[in-house]
């Protein structure tokens, strides 16, 4: 994954609330929600179990991974009927979700993506990932083609089920989907409606001397597809006491 666009994002709006990444594996990554090491998470669907909420965001296109000499290097794209004649290598950490990719399998599936890759750049086979996958394992000797008729990877983002989702995670959900700062769907801006909002042109009584706001901090939430882990350390204002007027009692007259 490539979250740069949504990081910044949040560096904006939140500059005082570390976002700290995590890089895993697609199995790993629903272990590290489940155990509370990671707030939120950039997964692929499906997601296994209800006690996940996801939402998607896209699908990812299929490459085919091919040393710089093969044939299909001098192409854009390429069909899943031109790999009939191909090994194609089939890892056990495909996240593709297919029984049995197109063209002639290998007799054994290699370990990891990763252990593919060095196949390929050794002249055993091709193989057939998502485009980040792709970019990933990228090597000087080795490049790849989009493959069409095929299966192609749904990227969500998913965090702990829950009634609601905790206010940073809520966050960076209406980051991911595009939500302006502004957003009335924002939960930060659900909280102003109602409350009057003070017009430009009007002056903001005074507050009597030595009122201090209320110190309340947030809940000190982690954030991260990746795990987090830092205090928010943003206060909320307290009421001040009302500005004090001059008094109407009469005074006595004298006698």
């Amino acid at each position: 994954m490539t979250p740069s666009k949504w990081v910044r994002i949040w560096n904006e709006r939140l500059p005082d609330v570390p976002l700290t990444l995590l890089a895993a594996t697609p199995v790993e990554s629903f272990g590290l929600l489940r155990e509370g090491t990671a707030d939120a998470g950039l997964v692929r669907l499906p997601v296994d179990g209800d006690d996940l909420s996801a939402i998607p965001l896209y699908e990812e296109t299929t490459v085919v991974v091919v040393p710089k000499d093969h044939l299909f290097a001098q192409v854009e794209q390429i069909s899943a009927s031109d790999l009939a004649d191909e090994l194609v290598l089939h890892p056990l950490d495909d996240t593709l979700g297919w029984e049995q990719p197109p063209g002639r399998p290998a007799l054994e599936r290699p370990e990891t993506t990763a252990d593919a890759i060095e196949l390929v750049a050794a002249g055993v086979g091709v193989l057939a990932v998502p485009q980040s996958l792709a970019r990933l394992h990228h090597r000087k000797d080795l490049t790849y083609r989009t493959l069409n008729d095929v299966p192609q990877s749904r990227v969500a983002l998913s965090w702990p089920a829950a009634d609601e989702a905790p206010d940073l995670v809520e966050e960076f959900i209406g980051i991911v989907r595009g939500r302006t700062v502004n957003s009335t769907r924002g939960r930060r801006a659900e909280e102003l409606k109602g409350q009057k909002q003070p017009r430009k042109d009007q002056k903001k009584p005074a507050r009597p001397g030595g009122a201090k706001s209320g110190g309340a901090k947030s809940g000190g939430a982690k954030q991260g597809g990746p795990k987090g882990g830092a205090k928010s350390g943003m206060r909320t204002g307290g009421k001040g006491a009302p500005a004090r007027g001059k008094s109407t009692k009469p005074r006595r007259g004298r006698g």
